[in-house]
Parts: structure tokens; sequence; C-alpha cells
């Protein structure tokens, strides 16, 4: 079977050697040496000024919304993961969507002014796979109107814009470590500021508001982290640039091996600042889609239809048409992308969906390669006996 991705696991020994040092101490959370040393390396790494390490992103983005106090509406992507909208609603907010750049999939900056009412009291954008907003454009209009900025960066880890790395904009960027970012300490995420009063702020708040050993100075939650996961983030952080390096390679394997198939791919910002989080690919059709993502299933081989469906179309948020991002989301898929994915398993996915594309649609065949469908029955044949445990 071939997932649409894995999570990164480092040597054994190497978290042991972390975990006996957790049982030595008895020391297993509240703001452990752990979770010190790794924010710590994690600002050393990322060059950024402050940052908290937090049970996970979604926890992030409330501690985001309450920290800087909003209220009213929010101007929102409607195509991300649905905690970017949930969030919004569970902190008492109304999310108001904004359709998207057909191709960088991002909000679209030239439609935010038109969804500005006077209730309105931040933009909430979503870097779309690792790829960055345009952050100039977003920051203009915030400024003209005396809006906040929250950037959910989940996807970002690694990922620069304009040389400095995509959690130093907005006025508060928050990030996801969950297994299944390319860069995660099992579960977990980051809030970051520029800002080193709304930093103290959110600190508090991260510990139930504690201020001291009796007093409460803010309205907190839990949303600390443990030794465990620190430990992990820990190990992790040593082989970040090796996954970097590999999640690059393959991205480009991908662009070269399907330059002829009939999909659109995700115009990047920058793909020098890029951190190829990801393998979008958007069909011309909802058939097709359907077509091909069958296709890859038949051979045990899963891609996500993600972000599907569009946020808008939540049972709890005002129905918003959202054309863009409606028909994109019919259409899109993330092809498998994770360290360990061999070149052969690539190769066979993209041949997969070539054959899909030129034999099994009454397409006229292209010259696209050297395509051995013989070759490419028997290896389906060969997967799918290991599966069902035939040979």
């Amino acid at each position: 079977m071939i997932p649409v991705t894995k999570p990164f696991l480092p040597a054994e020994k190497e978290f042991r050697a972390y975990v006996k040092s957790i049982w030595e101490r008895q020391w297993l959370t509240n703001n452990g040496p752990l979770v010190n040393t790794l924010e710590l390396k994690l600002k050393q790494y990322l060059g950024v000024s402050h940052m908290l390490f937090v049970t996970n992103g979604t926890i992030a983005l409330q501690l985001a919304i309450k920290a800087l106090n909003l209220s009213g509406e929010i101007i929102t992507t409607p195509f991300s993961f649905v905690a970017t909208t949930s969030t919004i609603v569970w902190q008492g907010c109304e999310p108001v969507f904004v359709d998207i750049d057909p191709e960088t999939l991002n909000i679209d900056p030239a439609k935010i002014e038109a969804a500005i009412t006077p209730n309105t009291s931040a933009i909430l954008a979503t870097h779309v796979f690792g790829n960055p907003c345009d952050i100039t454009a977003i920051q203009a209009i915030a400024d003209k109107h005396n809006l906040k900025v929250i950037y959910d960066a989940a996807h970002c880890f690694g990922t620069f814009y304009k040389n400095r790395s995509i959690f130093e904009y907005g006025d508060i960027s928050v990030t996801s470590f969950h297994s299944t970012k390319l860069y995660h300490t099992i579960e977990g995420g980051a809030v970051f500021t520029q800002d080193p009063e709304l930093l103290k702020t959110m600190a508090l708040m991260r510990n139930f508001g504690y201020s001291g050993v009796d007093t409460f100075s803010e309205e907190g939650i839990n949303a600390k982290n443990s030794e465990f996961h620190a430990a992990m983030g820990l190990c992790n952080l040593r082989h970040v640039d090796e996954i970097l390096k590999k999640r690059k390679y393959l991205y480009e394997q991908y662009l070269q091996r399907l330059e002829n198939l009939n999909v659109q791919f995700q115009k990047l910002e920058n793909e020098q600042d890029y951190n190829y989080a990801y393998f979008p690919v958007v069909f011309q059709t909802e058939a097709l889609m359907h077509q091909s993502k069958a296709k890859l299933e038949l051979a045990q081989i899963y891609c996500r239809r993600y972000f599907y469906p569009s946020l808008s179309s939540l049972p709890y948020v005002k129905s918003q048409p959202m054309p863009v991002c409606d028909s994109i989301a019919s259409r899109v898929v993330c092809l498998p992308l994770y360290h360990t994915l061999s070149l052969s398993d690539l190769d066979l996915i993209c041949r997969l969906l070539l054959r899909a594309q030129n034999f099994d649609n009454n397409f006229k065949p292209k010259h696209f390669g050297t395509l051995v469908t013989d070759k490419i029955e028997s290896e389906i044949n060969v997967r799918a006996a290991n599966v069902n445990g035939t040979v």
C-alpha cells in the first residue's frame, strides 16, 4: 500500500535517550526543560523573534484570536482545513469568506476589500499547502482598514517569504506540528509573533492564565505540551534539512513525469522559498478526478481530496457562493508525498495517472515517454496480491 503520507520517525535510540532523561527527572509537562530547549532551538533554526510551543495548531488559532481580542467578523478563506473556520466560530466570531485565486489557491487579495464591513476585525488567511499568500497585498489592506492579520501557516515549516521565515508575518502566525506534517512533534503546534507583549499574553493564556503561584492575570486555557512531544521535536529537528531536501526532489520528479498530464499544478509564490509540503493536482473535471483516484486505489495507492468540501458549505456557517473555490475543491487531490516514498512507487503513480488519462477515457494517446502497459498491470497484480496475502 502507498498512503498519501507517512510520519517521519527518527532512530528509536535517539528518542529513547530523551525518554531516559525524562524518567530520571520525572518532569513530564508544565514547561519542562525539553519544551524550553525545543523552543530555543526552533527559534534559532527558523530565525524567528518569538514563539511558543503549544498543544496543537487548532489551539494555536484559538490563542491567536483570543489574544488579539477579536470580535465580529473575520475575513477568511474557504479553501483550508476545517479548523481554520471552526476556530473562528468556536471563539464567537463570524467567518466571512473571500474566494481564492485559481492559480495559487490562496485567498484572493483583490476580493478582500469588498468583504470588509464596520464589523470586520481581522483577516485570517491560510498559506495553502505551504505556498505563501500575497502577504504584501494583505498587509496593505489590513493597514488601510486597521485590521489584525493572522496567518494559518500549518503547512509552512521551512517556507520563507522575502528572505524571512513565513512565521514572521502578520500580527500572529500559527503552525501545526502534527504527525502528518513534514516536521512534527507527534501532536503539537506553535504561535509566533514579533510583539513581545502579545507573546507574554499568549504565554499566560497557555497555562490557565497563571501569573504566579496563586494569581491569575489572563483568561486562560490548557495549551501546554509535554516533554515527550518536545523530545520527538528535538529528534526530528536534527533531520529536517534532509527531509526538506528529499521532498523537493520528489516534488520535482512528479513535475517531470506528469508534464503531459492534463492537470493544473499550484502556482508557487517562489519555488526557492517553498517547503514542498504537498503535491496537489487539479483535474479538468470532477469526473476525471474520480476516475484517476479510482485507478490509483485499485493498485492500493491512496491520494486525498484535500481540501474538500469548501468550508463555505459547512452546516454551521452562512452559505456564501464561492465559485472558484467550489470548482477547485471538487477537482483537487494531493498525491502521496513523504520522506520514504520510493522513486519506483512515484513512477508507478505517475504512469497510472497517465494511463487513466490516455487510455481509459477515450482520449487520443499522447507521447509522454515510455509507457509499458503490461508492466503496469503486472505491478498492480503483484501489489494487490501482497495486500491480500497471496504471495
